[in-house]
Order: C-alpha cells, then structure tokens, then sequence
C-alpha cells in the first residue's frame, strides 16, 4: 500500500507513534488526584496558620518534657494505628506511613474522608501491591466509624450513672436522641453486613478491635497531656474529661460539641481561662506537626525524585 498517498489525502494527520493511549492517560487519575489532595492540604494549613490556629502557642509552653513526649505518643497514635492495619492486609512497606500521615491531615484540614480518597488514590498507583484497594479502604473506614459509636455508647452507659441528675430535661432529650441516632447510623451495617463488607469476617473483628483500641490509647495519651500541662488537676479528672470530649465529639445532635465540652469541662475544673489556653495549645501544637511532616514529606519526595 502507497503510505504516501494516504498521507497526501489527510494533511495534517497526527502522528499517531506519539500519542498516549486512553488506558495509559485513566491510569494517572490517581496520581492527579493525590497531587490536588496535597496542595489543598498546604493551602488548608496555611490558611489555619494565618487565621489564628497558633494562638495557643503565644501562652506559656508547658516546662514538663513529659507533656511533649506523650503528645507526640497522641498525636502519632492514629497513623500507626492504621498502618498495623494496612499492613496486616496489604504488607505495605514502611513508606506507607507517609500517605498515612498525610491522609489523617486531610481528614483534620480538609473535608472529612478526602483522607480516605487519598489513600485510596495511593493505593491505586501500587497496584502491584493491591490488586483492589477500594473495598479494603472501605471496610476499614466503616469499622472505624462503629467502633466510635460504640465506644461512645459504652461511655453513656458508664457515665450516665453519675450524671445523669445534672442533666436537665431538655439535655436529656437531646442525649437520648442523639443515641438512638447513633444506634441507627450503625445498625444497618451489622445488618447487611456480608453486602457491605468485603473482608472476611475474622479479619472485619480484627480491624474493629484495633480501631477499639486505637480510641481507648488516644483518649488515655490525651488525658495525660493535660496532667502533665496542668498537674494541679489529677490524671482521674483529666480521664473523665477525656471520655467526655469522646462523647461530645460523636453526639450527632448537638450543634456546638466544642462548647459542649467546654461547658462540661469548666464544670468539672472550673478553670475556664486556663482550660481555654491548654485546649489551643494542643491545636496549635497539632497544626505546628502537620506543617512539619508535610514540608518534610516534600524534601523527602523531591530527594526520592534526584535519586531516581
């Protein structure tokens, strides 16, 4: 055949030798996607830099190195404790802790779960490692969301006992309502629990006992933090404190939980002001990490990128 003239008949025909193909140009939605996820986390933590988010900082740090040494126990605790997860399911390698951490920041400056679409994205440029990671990510965001709704409810349960003469009818209203919603967010997953899930089932419990257990460490780290700030207030009181803000923080109904807890707080310590202050520098501790692992994960991407 006379290439030639085909050719001549279509000027300015393409050469098809450079073009990609389709497949190829799909599969880097992933790494588009992790890309946009990132910067809007630079973006989201300059904003909460520039707003006021270290006005917590400007008070007088806390002198007690033990308060530093168990934040940074708190503030490491939910990474790693997805990370025993992933790598029970997927042996992800030691890397992995990366996209981790950066997928508990988005969660925290982003919108909610945009972490799990990270992580997801991640997931999907390794395929080598995880042929499927959707209904992995899936599960384990789900058991994570009953096992806070049932570490709540276990608090209501040992709680209301002591408290319940505090409360007032129309807050007692309220906390029932808020149970029983926090019953039925979770109930149609037990019940239709081999459609939704994907994992075997002895593998769904072990990833729920985690998540129990990643909620109990995270609340008794937080709880110390606070003694070690403030030590005129004893670890049982900051303990209780730390059960309620669990509890505050998963009420669907209640419409500020940080003034609910506030409120309760105050209540218990009757240190308002000081309270106030240890609260935001706890933030402002947080928001200080955040911008340090995700200047470091730059450097430490554009080095991978030379040696490459």
């Amino acid at each position: 055949m006379n290439t030639s003239v085909v050719e001549a008949a279509i000027p300015g025909a393409p050469d098809l030798a450079g073009l990609e193909p389709v497949e190829k140009i799909k599969r880097r939605w992933p790494m588009w996607l992790g890309g946009a996820l990132t910067l809007l986390m630079v973006i989201g933590l300059g904003r909460e830099l520039f707003s006021g988010g270290l006005a917590g900082l400007a008070r007088a740090l806390p002198t007690n190195p033990l308060f530093y040494l168990v934040f940074l126990l708190y503030y490491l605790g939910s990474p790693t404790f997805d990370y025993i997860i992933f790598r029970r399911l997927w042996r992800i390698p030691i890397d992995g802790m990366i996209a981790l951490h950066k997928k508990r920041i988005a969660n925290e400056v982003l919108l909610g779960y945009s972490g799990e679409a990270y992580f997801y994205a991640w997931a999907r440029q390794r395929t080598q490692m995880v042929a499927a990671p959707f209904g992995a990510v899936k599960d384990v965001t789900i058991l994570s969301a009953i096992a806070g709704n049932a570490m709540t409810l276990a608090v209501v349960a040992m709680a209301l006992p002591f408290g319940i003469d505090l409360l007032k009818p129309a807050e007692f209203n309220t906390l029932m309502g808020s149970i029983a919603v926090i019953f039925a967010m979770s109930l149609p997953f037990l019940i239709f629990s081999k459609r939704v899930f994907s994992l075997p089932r002895g593998q769904l419990w072990w990833v729920f006992g985690i998540h129990c257990l990643r909620i109990v460490s995270s609340s008794v780290l937080i709880a110390f933090a606070w003694h070690f700030a403030m030590p005129q207030v004893s670890v049982g009181i900051w303990l209780l404190l730390s059960a309620g803000r669990l509890l505050a923080w998963r009420l669907p109904l209640v419409p500020n939980k940080e003034l609910l807890f506030a409120s309760f707080a105050i209540m218990i310590i009757g240190q308002g002001e000081a309270l106030s202050e240890l609260m935001a520098l706890i933030a402002g501790l947080s928001l200080v990490a955040h911008i340090i692992l995700i200047l470091g994960f730059g450097v430490h991407a554009v080095l991978k990128r030379k040696e490459a």
